[in-house]
């Protein structure tokens, strides 16, 4: 029993027992200023939101405050600017394509314009060929016949048509106007085609086979603004000189 309670243990067991009471003097007193464990958390969360909202650059506008719609207002601007390019100093056709924007809604100029470039193409090049089908999709029911009369017509004169699309150098809005059951824009058309027709006997009778040629029409086409179809159809066509 003595030979554990030599001096060196006593000094040891001395100084560990120094230790824990300085220890226990540190981590176990208290100020008097302490929070609750629950105020403690409700000081964190709201530093936390504090921050979030610092780093909020755009506060997101809540439906009922009356804000203006900032697509409305970009949308307007675009179509104000699309007018203005379409009309240039021609203050009637600014007015009437503002009447058609504002009987529908979904009409912008340039959108407009790009579908007319592609149903033109489609429709030139689908008479020349005889495609009734594709006629019919895109042309109202006058229309329509007029093309189909001159098909006919061709046909029983045993006559062809090689035609090739080249593009449309130019292509602008000319008029337009607008009621409540239809709206309707007119439209310049100058397009550039390889075009020759051909009798029974394989002689060529209109056209050329190799040249290019200008053609200039004009071509209204319209739609019901009230119709779930957004598509527009040709309502008539005329050849400019």
């Amino acid at each position: 029993m003595d030979e554990f309670l030599d001096l060196p243990t006593l000094i040891v067991i001395g100084v560990a027992v120094v230790i824990l009471f300085r220890l226990r003097s540190v981590l176990g007193t208290r100020t008097g200023n302490e929070r609750p464990p629950a105020e403690r958390h409700r000081q964190r969360d709201a530093a936390n939101d504090k921050a979030t909202a610092d780093d909020t650059v755009v506060p997101l506008r809540r439906a009922g405050t009356g804000a203006p719609d900032l697509d409305d207002e970009r949308r307007q601007r675009k179509l104000e600017a699309e007018i203005e390019q379409q009309a240039k100093d021609n203050e009637k056709l600014a007015a009437d394509l503002r009447a058609v924007a504002e009987t529908d809604p979904s009409f912008m100029p340039r959108s407009f314009l790009e579908g007319a470039k592609g149903a033109y193409e489609m429709i030139v090049t689908a008479f020349a060929e005889g495609d009734k089908a594709t006629l019919k999709s895109l042309l109202e029911k006058d229309v329509f016949e007029d093309f189909q009369r001159a098909m006919a017509e061709r046909e029983a004169a045993g006559q062809r048509v090689d035609f090739t699309f080249v593009g449309l150098p130019k292509i602008a809005i000319v008029d337009a106007e607008a009621d409540r059951r239809q709206v309707a824009v007119t439209v310049l058309f100058n397009a550039e085609v390889v075009s020759a027709t051909y009798d029974k006997d394989n002689n060529l009778i209109e056209g050329h086979a190799e040249h290019v040629q200008a053609i200039a029409d004009e071509w209204t086409f319209a739609r019901n603004p009230k119709s779930r179809d957004p598509n527009w159809k040709v309502i008539g066509t005329s050849q400019v000189d």
